[in-house]
């Protein structure tokens, strides 16, 4: 707002949400002056004072990096002529010549005719991010591996850009089907087929000429079908990858046998080495670009998948159908490994979902004692020491037992010749000093969960690293980086915080404090979902299904149409709110809580106003959601947590239906 000066003032409550550093702007458009904040003129790299008076408007253009400068001038042009919201990044080149990223958010206020009279936003730093996304952007690709997810029976498949890449194609998120296989050369099975049937191969090689440049290459699909009730495919999903290398290694040593068959006794004990080496190659180049971090474990993971799904191709061919369960169990746990990869990544970013309950963290460490004294070498002595008074904390305990288990894991690998590993537990009382040393932890009494050790320790410079992701110390192969980014996700997500202490050659103390829950019980651990337990419909009640991804809005639409409801399906907050409008009765709104155009939120509430008794169950992959649940839900009103089982779902629904 402007103040009586003429002076630009800043009410920061539009701020806090922000992560990296912020400003705002005031743009009067009938006296074509911009003022801003001192925030917005750092970023800018403006005269504070100035910009608190109000500069040219051109000032706004001048900085902006010259590839996106016409973009946005078109954007603000909108804006100007009467549109009502505004979300863009963009790039400015500050006076020292440093390019940063900007998201820039705001809103046109209108006068009494409509007419726009000023356009305000905040505009925010996101160059970290946006660097973090293209490394991630990088490893995928290096890896080499494209994905796929295909409907049963849709003329369209999802595909990611490096799928695109793998065949030739411009990249893009959606290609049609018949695209996708007319790469396949001279002709053959498709790389997609239209149906998934029983006679389904999964895994399968294909020859294929690249679109951009003619060239045939050996492609590799894996994949997995996925069956409704009946057995009937409804989903193949897989990755694809490019095995020219390997087929030519193949042909080669065909040809080098064929050869060697007519040598004697020593021609043939060379073709032997040859053909070793030939294998190690091969192995070498199905490895390819995938190694160390991230990549090297989902290619372990892919293997485990792709090979347990190749075991069960073979044994049902086979006939051999009691041997099933095993391949089965490696292909899911392989799965749920790689599900888990992807939490601990989620985990640094504050985006892993987490299921928090009182915990007693004494009975915890007491119950792990075994396993992790089977972690640790003869060589290094463990000792707990647990106090006897502790407090109970609220936290996800599967979470805390992990966290427990790297920090001793950690602790193991820096006493390669032996030493003294302690796990100590002590109520703890962060005052405003200490708790201020960590980010966004708040003063108060804490549960400290501390794990030393007399090992090799770590100097300063690591220390300020060791919460980074991919950031190792260990050898190429041994380790992620992510066992402490993990923890810190974790405990932060908690609402605690995380202390090192190390010396050089004298070890190294880590401490992880847990917000004090005061005078709760420890909440028993929350029942497992038995198959066949959910019940159907009872009188077909009505339930709209308002989601904007297709996949999971399908499975949520059959899973409820099988139980016997009537569902009616909307792919974005209008097509919903329009069904609410209909006037048709609904009994339960299912809804995500992040749509396109209304969010499920503002859906809830505009189908309240009409039917005040509807039932609502929000969906959300976000744990601050799930976490800020009890100040977001009215009575009637639930949420849960992705990813969930279909069977959880339905038995969610039914306890919604039937609540009074």
């Amino acid at each position: 707002m402007i103040s009586e000066r003429g002076e630009f003032v800043i009410d920061d409550r539009g701020a806090a949400g922000m992560r990296g550093a912020c400003g705002a702007w005031d743009w009067d458009i009938v006296a074509d002056r911009l003022y801003v904040d001192t925030g917005f003129s750092e970023l800018y790299g403006l005269d504070p004072v100035a910009g608190r008076g109000g500069v040219d408007t051109k000032l706004f253009f001048s900085r902006i990096h010259r590839d996106d400068r016409a973009r946005m001038k078109i954007a603000v042009a909108g804006m100007l002529g009467g549109a009502e919201l505004f979300f863009k990044e963009f790039r400015v080149q500050r006076p020292d010549g440093a390019v940063r990223w900007m998201h820039g958010r705001g809103h046109s206020l209108l006068d009494a005719e409509d007419r726009p009279v000023r356009f305000t936003g905040l505009l925010e730093d996101i160059t970290e991010r946006r660097r973090a996304e293209e490394r991630l952007r990088i490893a995928q690709t290096a890896g080499g591996v494209g994905t796929f997810e295909h409907q049963s029976g849709f003329a369209t498949v999802s595909v990611s850009p490096q799928f695109c890449t793998v065949l030739g194609l411009h990249p893009t998120e959606v290609l049609p089907v018949t695209t996708v296989n007319n790469a396949i050369y001279p002709s053959g099975p498709p790389l997609i087929p239209e149906r998934h049937g029983a006679d389904l191969t999964a895994a399968a090689d294909f020859r294929i000429r690249r679109s951009s440049d003619g060239e045939i290459r050996w492609v590799a699909r894996r994949g997995e079908v996925v069956a409704d009730d009946g057995g009937d495919g409804v989903r193949f999903i897989g990755v694809i990858y490019d095995i020219t290398a390997a087929k030519n290694d193949e042909a080669r040593l065909r040809e080098l046998n064929e050869n060697l068959e007519n040598l004697v006794d020593q021609a043939i004990r060379d073709r032997s080495e040859v053909e070793e080496a030939l294998r190690q190659a091969q192995k070498m180049e199905a490895v390819g670009q995938l190694t160390g971090g991230i990549a090297h474990d989902f290619n372990n993971l892919l293997q485990g998948i792709t090979g347990s799904l190749e075991l069960l191709q073979m044994r049902i061919s086979q006939g051999r159908t009691q041997e099933l369960d095993r391949f089965i169990t490696g292909a899911m746990t392989a799965a749920n490994r790689a599900a888990a990869l992807t939490h601990r990544l989620l985990a640094f970013s504050r985006r892993q979902p987490l299921a928090p309950r009182p915990v007693r963290v004494n009975q915890l460490i007491r119950s792990m004692e075994d396993l992790l004294r089977r972690t640790l070498s003869e060589r290094i002595e463990l000792t707990l020491v647990l106090a006897g008074d502790l407090a109970m904390t609220l936290c996800d305990p599967n979470q805390l037992e992990n966290a427990i288990l790297n920090l001793v894991i950690n602790a193991r690998d820096a006493m390669p010749e032996g030493g003294r590993l302690t796990i100590e537990t002590s109520n703890a009382q962060l005052g405003d000093a200490r708790a201020a040393r960590q980010r966004d932890v708040a003063p108060g009494a804490y549960v400290c969960v501390a794990v030393s050790d007399t090992g090799v320790g770590m100097d300063s410079g690591t220390i300020a690293k060791a919460f980074e992701p991919f950031f190792t110390t260990k050898p190429m192969g041994q380790g992620t980086g992510l066992g402490l980014s993990m923890i810190y996700g974790f405990v932060r997500q908690s609402e605690g915080g995380v202390e090192i202490a190390s010396e050089v050659g004298k070890g190294t103390s880590i401490k992880l404090y847990l917000p004090d829950l005061l005078g709760e019980e420890a909440a028993p651990p929350p029942a497992v979902s038995q198959p066949g337990a959910v019940r159907p419909s009872e009188a077909g009640e009505t339930v709209l299904v308002v989601e904007d991804e297709s996949v999971v809005r399908n499975l949520i639409v059959e899973v409820l149409g099988d139980l016997g409801y009537q569902v009616i399906e909307a792919s974005d907050g209008p097509a919903g709110l329009a069904v609410l409008q209909s006037k048709r009765k609904v009994d339960l709104l299912i809804t995500d809580i992040g749509l396109p155009g209304l969010n499920g939120r503002q859906i809830a509430d505009a189908g309240r106003g009409l039917y005040p008794d509807m039932k609502i169950l929000f969906m959300t992959g976000y744990a601050e959601n799930a976490a800020t649940a009890s100040g977001f839900l009215e009575h009637g009103m639930t949420m849960i947590t992705k990813p969930f089982t279909m069977e959880v779902l339905a038995a969610r629904v039914r306890e919604i239906i039937e609540q009074r």
